[in-house]
């Protein structure tokens, strides 16, 4: 992992920060593995604005990433680490050993050549993915399932990682990214390493235009907005605009909005830090 900063030839560049992309192995995706991607603006199916701050753009196409790493006790021969719009990580194609292409999301210290497997027979090694009834305590994991066979859902951005705490009976204790610790059924799969591109969190933009070729528009603080378009809004000046609330009238900073019915709350041990 490398970044570069930039020297300040242009008001944009004056303080911008970028990846080296030093892991990088190619450009070129894997065509069998795209498919379009469809940009709505914020508009629905009238044309009506229903999410603001939303349009533009660069165009995108997606890479079809197997989140569930099903294919169990066939190895798998690691054919490039490249980039990918759709997310913060790198993502890795996957040659395997029955000729099958599929793109995982790509761990630090994924190389070219590497074999990597999923499902029983396979070890606790970088890229490898098994349940966590069989990965050793104490183990960093990263994309990890929440119910068996749904596929990865948690910890899969760019640096993210787990710790494996315990196992007792039918679930194990997870340490996520977030500080919170909760139960996992210990048939759910992870897989072993932190997610790539961890140097993604000290990249600086350097300008406004770079977030409108993300697809974001200017968002307009609700301090600055008139009573009747927020409940922050109006006052004379820069008047504070009363308890931080959401345009809703719901407060933030602290208002916990989690339903104390919930039915995962049993599994949770200790909540994320404030």
């Amino acid at each position: 992992m490398s970044l570069r900063k930039l020297k300040p030839v242009t008001p944009g560049q004056r303080f911008r920060v970028v990846n080296g992309f030093d892991s990088l192995t190619t450009d070129k995706p894997e065509k069998s593995l795209l498919a379009s991607k469809k940009r709505s603006g914020g508009r629905n199916s009238e044309g009506k604005m229903t999410m603001r701050y939303l349009g533009g753009g660069h165009k995108k196409r997606y890479r079809i990433i197997d989140f569930k790493r099903n294919k169990n006790g066939i190895p798998a021969t690691v054919k490039s680490i490249e980039y990918d719009p759709n997310r913060t990580a790198f993502i890795a194609l996957l040659a395997y050993a029955d000729g099958e292409k599929r793109y995982i999301v790509a761990q630090q210290g994924l190389k070219i050549d590497q074999t990597v497997m999923s499902g029983e027979g396979a070890t606790p090694d970088i890229g490898n993915t098994l349940t966590l009834s069989k990965i050793p305590l104490g183990t960093t994991i990263s994309c990890i399932e929440l119910k068996p066979g749904q596929g990865a859902v948690l910890a899969r951005s760019a640096g993210a990682f787990a710790q494996l705490m315990a196992r007792d009976g039918r679930y194990a204790t997870i340490k996520l990214p977030s500080g919170e610790t909760r139960l996992i059924l210990a048939t759910c799969m992870a897989t072993i390493g932190v997610v790539s591109n961890s140097d993604h969190q000290l990249l600086v933009s350097g300008k406004a235009g770079r977030s409108r070729w993300l697809g974001r528009r200017p968002r307009t603080r609700a301090v600055v907005m008139n009573p009747v378009d927020h409940p922050m809004g109006g006052g004379e000046g820069k008047s504070s605009g009363g308890h931080p609330r959401s345009r809703n009238g719901i407060p933030a900073k602290g208002y916990k909005t989690r339903s104390k019915t919930k039915a995962s709350n049993k599994h949770i041990i200790e909540r994320r830090k404030k």
